[in-house]
């Protein structure tokens, strides 16, 4: 018992020795984490097959159950690594996910985490079994909220377990609101990078059009770009210059 316990008043320490916390109900607790990429003017994000009811054979989101002896962040990382192989990456906290008939198992909350990360990072993680980069439909616009559909490589909607489409929702639409005012956008591209490939990350996520010019002007003036002094190669037209961020931001 620590210390700060034996100091305690006695009557609560009386309280606390017969405690029994099987005595009350308890809800599961377990984390999901949307690694989300950006590609050929799509959302894609990273999800496993589940081998085992329920929803057996539907896609999911990577997570499990937290462990009793970590966090909600360690829990994230270990889950995310064990299902996908990424490691070390940022993660953040979503949103709690706590309707009581989410999980057919029993009465179990989520706490629901995002990562960006870039499509070349994330598509050297495939295999033939697991993880898949699923493209994402999303029908709604600006920062409206709700679920999204899942289309495989001919465009067919592919089923999803729980309420993961909702998370996957709420991740974009966390995404789109934090787009204007933190460099989340850095995020899904590779060290070096043109302004055009940055629009184009830009114009994914709002799925919607941005002027060109205004967009750089933007972009340029906000000091969070460098010019690197290199040129794209391999290219079939005019070498645009790269640039890297100056800081890579938390998102």
């Amino acid at each position: 018992m620590s210390d700060e316990i034996k100091n305690s008043d006695p009557g609560e320490e009386t309280y606390l020795d017969g405690y029994h916390a099987g005595d009350y109900p308890r809800p599961s607790l377990t984390v999901d984490v949307a690694a989300l990429t950006a590609h050929d003017g799509h959302l894609w994000v990273m999800l496993i097959k589940r081998r085992n009811p329920p929803f057996m054979n539907s896609w999911a989101l990577p997570g499990g159950f937290v462990h009793m002896t970590e966090s909600l962040d360690q829990a994230a990382s270990r889950l995310l690594a064990e299902e996908t192989g990424l490691k070390n990456v940022y993660l953040e906290q979503l949103y709690t996910f706590s309707d009581p008939e989410r999980d057919p198992r029993t009465r179990v909350i989520t706490v629901a985490y995002y990562a960006l990360i870039a499509w070349r990072q994330l598509q050297s993680l495939q295999s033939e079994e697991q993880p898949t980069l699923i493209r994402l439909d999303v029908e709604w616009s600006g920062d409206t909220g709700g679920p999204v559909k899942l289309l495989d490589e001919q465009g067919e909607q592919q089923s999803i377990a729980f309420d993961h489409s909702d998370i996957i929702g709420m991740a974009i639409k966390r995404i789109r609101g934090k787009l204007d005012y933190v460099p989340i956008g850095f995020q899904l591209l590779p060290s070096r990078f043109t302004l055009r490939q940055l629009q184009d990350v830009h114009e994914t996520i709002l799925d919607n059009p941005l002027n060109k010019d205004s967009f750089r002007r933007r972009m340029l003036a906000s000091g969070l770009l460098e010019a690197t002094g290199e040129r794209e190669d391999d290219v079939d037209h005019r070498p645009a210059e790269l640039y890297h961020f100056v800081r890579r931001s938390a998102i």
